[in-house]
């Protein structure tokens, strides 16, 4: 049976609490969609099983920085100005979602991927660092995505009766000293361990590649 079309949305520039909203929406709504997007403003975002009183949201707060919490797992992330976003939400009936959606990371994230291959930058989705327990990109769950042994970015699953999210964002710049704080992290870590979009690809205009992200995300979807 062939897959129904996909749609998709270039949302352009959208608040971090905005966004989350637009995921739950499609997720209620379960046809095939796409949706890209550029983060407005600094935020931090708790995964699914994180409360508001942890110590993660306790320092953000302290920092001016807005905390909420997503529908998806793993556990906090920094969003900054400019980070590009992307979220997949399929129907369960759907064939592309598979019964091995669960760690399906490498085969949703495969857009992302092909569209940083075509600014020239390798990488891949492969297995969780285990690095942190609060900084989801440096987590012990899910896959991480990498370019030369750093971090590039993250994904996450929500899955329902009726349809599956994945969603993900790529980092344009990160504050070291601000992602430090929040997460307790070490310089050690924060510097070595972890990259961003500007520095892979130092004349990356954020509007054109998330455009191209959202073209072969969809693409891939169609591929199978």
């Amino acid at each position: 049976m062939e897959s129904p079309p996909v749609e998709l949305v270039d949302d352009g520039i959208v608040e971090p609490s905005e966004n989350e909203a637009h995921d739950a929406r499609d997720l209620a709504d379960a046809r095939p969609k796409v949706r890209v997007g550029r983060i407005g403003f600094a935020a931090v975002s708790l995964g699914v099983g994180q409360t508001l009183s942890t110590a993660t949201a306790r320092r953000a707060r302290a920092l001016g920085l807005p905390v909420f919490r997503r529908s998806t797992g793993g556990t906090g992330v920094l969003l900054g100005e400019g980070d590009v976003v992307w979220s997949i939400v399929l129907p369960r009936h759907d064939p592309r979602v598979g019964p091995d959606f669960v760690h399906a990371y490498g085969r949703f994230g495969s857009g992302v991927v092909k569209t940083l291959a075509s600014f020239g930058v390798e990488a891949v989705w492969g297995p969780a660092l285990g690095l942190s327990e609060e900084y989801c990109f440096l987590g012990s769950r899910g896959c991480a995505l990498t370019c030369e042994d750093r971090v590039l970015g993250g994904a996450a699953q929500h899955a329902t009766q009726a349809a599956l999210l994945h969603h993900g964002v790529l980092p344009l710049t990160i504050d070291r000293q601000r992602l430090e704080a929040v997460f307790g992290l070490a310089p050690a870590y924060s510097e070595p361990k972890l990259t961003t979009l500007m520095e892979v690809v130092p004349a990356v205009n954020p509007i054109s590649f998330s455009a191209r992200l959202g073209d072969l995300i969809v693409d891939g979807l169609a591929t199978g």
